[in-house]
């Protein structure tokens, strides 16, 4: 803390400063003769370091016996006024009669901290007290200097402007503090704790590398290229990575394009048949190979599939139609004769795959097929699981392994097993029970 400023109340019990303390000179001397005001252990503060005696108005004259005690008077006076200021804050400021303009010099402040430089307008003082001009009085008579007083005891401080001088403008702490107000040096403390925007000190540091020679670039060049056992690894990855991509387009292509492709080509071909049916174009007799004739129902799969002329796997079998073993050895029955075995094939996996789930009919299952003249009923008969695909006995007139021993109207369908595969042949066959003509309406399997 620093003594109160002029203009303020100096306490009760601190007479002004050209009383009982003697002149204003006496108090400056005592003051300079302090080794460091700051770090003096006086009771209740401390005297402020920049005092300057040239704002002091010239005092009375005192006797040169009493400068002593007139100063060690002053000096306790000076930390009484901001006590009271603090005691009593109600009360207006009071100017003791006598009281210095002002003791406290911003540019000797200034000066100290920061060196010799042009006043700013910030420093300036922001109350200043006009300066009163002390009465004519006589001349007084010429004051001896009064002794110096010696530094208390264990302080032998240099001073302080002395201590300053010696410090660097900026240490390794920052930077020195911005000339100016409080307002300013805050801003100026809180700015340097900002990232500051450029390289970073590590990559200021870092040293330049040094620049390579044409041998050593070519070298580097070398160095950086991808070995040929790199490059053959790297082909051979991007070709794996090709082939796994084509086998899922492939599977993606069996399992379900051809799947819908065929529908649409079977259901085209259904209603062409029936069309034909409707406008009375064709008539019963021999069938030209892929050519559509009839349409088999399933109901417990909810399977209704074209039957064409011949197995074919191209023109029939992959358009998702049913194919009628008639060409050749393979030659068996149509529904329409007084006996015989009417055997067809179908696929069971991919391209519409009518006859998936042929595995799951029972003893008694209905089959129907329709023609241009009659619905032809079948119920399923008997099942074999697995067989040769050599194994042409099954499509006989009477076939063999059907339980059937003698000659009749029978079916007999078949497709490949297992699923997916074309190992062996499914069989399954089935005797007709109905046949009726197309005039007299569907058969009681296809109403319900």
């Amino acid at each position: 803390m620093t003594a109160g400023r002029p203009g303020h109340a100096a306490g009760p019990e601190g007479p002004d400063a050209h009383g009982a303390y003697g002149t204003d000179g006496a108090f400056v001397a005592a003051v300079e003769g302090l080794a460091d005001p700051l770090n003096d252990p006086l009771p209740g503060g401390h005297t402020s370091p920049w005092f300057r005696s040239d704002t002091v108005p010239a005092a009375e004259p005192e006797a040169p016996h009493a400068v002593q005690s007139a100063a060690q008077s002053s000096y306790e006076a000076g930390y009484a006024a901001p006590r009271e200021l603090h005691q009593a804050p109600s009360q207006g400021p009071q100017q003791p009669q006598g009281t210095p303009n002002e003791w406290y010099d911003p540019a000797g402040y200034q000066r100290d901290w920061y060196g010799p430089q042009e006043p700013s307008a910030r420093m300036a003082p922001a109350d200043p007290v006009p300066s009163v001009a002390p009465a004519e009085e006589p001349a007084p008579a010429p004051v001896p200097a009064p002794a110096p007083v010696p530094d208390p005891p264990g302080l032998h401080a240099e001073p302080r402007t002395e201590v300053l001088a010696r410090i660097p403008a900026e240490t390794e702490l920052g930077p020195a503090p911005a000339p100016g107000g409080r307002a300013e040096r805050r801003r100026a403390a809180k700015g340097r704790g900002r990232r500051r925007p450029g390289a970073s000190p590590q990559q200021k540091a870092a040293p330049a590398a040094a620049p390579m020679s044409r041998v050593e670039a070519r070298r580097a060049a070398r160095a950086a290229k991808d070995s040929p056992a790199v490059i053959a690894s790297r082909a051979v990855g991007e070709v794996f990575i090709s082939l796994g991509v084509l086998m899922l387009l492939f599977v993606t292509y069996q399992l379900w394009w051809t799947n819908v492709r065929a529908d649409q080509i079977a259901g085209k071909e259904t209603n062409r048949i029936q069309d034909e049916w409707a406008n009375g174009d064709r008539r019963p007799g021999v069938f030209a190979p892929g050519e559509g004739f009839a349409i088999m129902h399933i109901p417990k799969l909810d399977v209704v599939a074209p039957i064409a002329e011949g197995i074919d796997k191209e023109k029939v079998l992959d358009r998702g139609m049913i194919g009628h073993y008639g060409e050749g050895k393979l030659k068996t029955a149509m529904p329409s004769d007084k006996q015989g075995n009417f055997s067809v094939a179908g696929h069971r996996n991919t391209h519409g795959e009518p006859f998936r789930y042929i595995n799951k009919l029972n003893p008694g299952d209905p089959i129907v097929v329709e023609t241009r003249d009659a619905y032809y009923t079948y119920e399923m008969a008997g099942i074999l699981p697995q067989t040769s695909p050599s194994n042409i006995s099954v499509i006989e007139p009477i076939p063999v392994g059907s339980g059937f021993t003698k000659p009749g109207r029978y079916l007999t369908l078949t497709t490949c097993t297992p699923e997916f595969t074309s190992t062996y042949r499914l069989i399954v066959w089935g005797k007709m029970v109905d046949e009726r003509p197309r005039s007299e309406g569907k058969p009681d399997a296809l109403v319900g």
